[in-house]
């Protein structure tokens, strides 16, 4: 596991160690982050046509592949060379920083927060740059609704002993859209640890994506579904034995 890695926030140390601390992930799980990138897609080709709204995306996957991690905005410094006079570029920047990321919220995913943080420790655990990844989760409502607690990675499976560091608890629920990275903290905290799996985004509804990986311990149809579900250390222990359980 990696010992050091760039991070946007520095979160409070806690000294405290709490029963049960939510780490909470934000794009397709409480973020329609699809339907952002749809939006911004629309707002390339109306600006600029559908072949620069093309090379755009081929340079954010060109990037993503070379770093890691989703840079919109680096993305935009590269699609910008070709045109440095293009006042546009200027305008496609402030559409990402000034979007209205609250009304993508999915349904009810401030109450799920509300709830759980009644229960344990709420963490936003999330991946991506150092500008439009923390700007997004302000701007959404999300950072505030946890209390500052966020904490954005590059690759968030492997600062598990950071996270560790930082919150430390007898049991952690980790809720993300990616299997893979349910996958991974699995194999690193065993049964401390309970999967969440919210079936939401493409990656979740990928189903050559959903065989790959073993089945996680609790599976939702989307994350409003937490908003009346309870968890205790005792129960996350259990449902992490019985294997993959349905929300009730």
């Amino acid at each position: 596991m990696a010992e050091t890695e760039s991070r946007v926030q520095e979160a409070p140390k806690m000294t405290v160690d709490h029963s049960i601390v939510f780490l909470i992930d934000v794009d397709n799980t409480l973020l329609d982050n699809d339907r952002v990138q749809n939006d911004l897609r629309n707002h390339i080709e109306r600006e600029f046509g559908p072949a620069e709204r093309d090379r755009y995306w081929h340079l954010f996957e060109t990037l993503f592949a070379e770093q890691g991690y989703a840079d919109y905005l680096g993305a935009v410094q590269r699609f910008r060379l070709s045109a440095l006079a293009d006042a546009r570029m200027h305008r496609l920047a402030a559409f990402l920083l000034d979007y209205p990321f609250a009304d993508r919220l999915y349904p009810h995913a401030l109450d799920v927060l509300n709830q759980l943080c009644r229960q344990g420790l709420t963490v936003i655990l999330s991946d991506g740059d150092a500008v439009l990844q923390p700007r997004k989760i302000q701007r959404s409502g999300l950072w505030h609704a946890v209390e500052e607690r966020v904490l954005i990675y590059i690759h968030k499976e492997e600062m598990l002993d950071d996270v560790e560091r930082r919150f430390p608890a007898k049991h952690y629920v980790l809720v993300d859209d990616k299997l893979r990275i349910l996958t991974a903290a699995k194999k690193v905290l065993g049964n401390r640890l309970t999967t969440v799996f919210p079936r939401q985004g493409h990656f979740a509804l990928d189903p050559e994506i959903v065989v790959a990986h073993p089945p996680p311990d609790l599976s939702i149809s989307c994350i409003g579904d937490l908003a009346n579900h309870t968890f205790n250390p005792l129960a996350a222990l259990a449902v992490t034995a019985n294997g993959d359980q349905e929300a009730t």
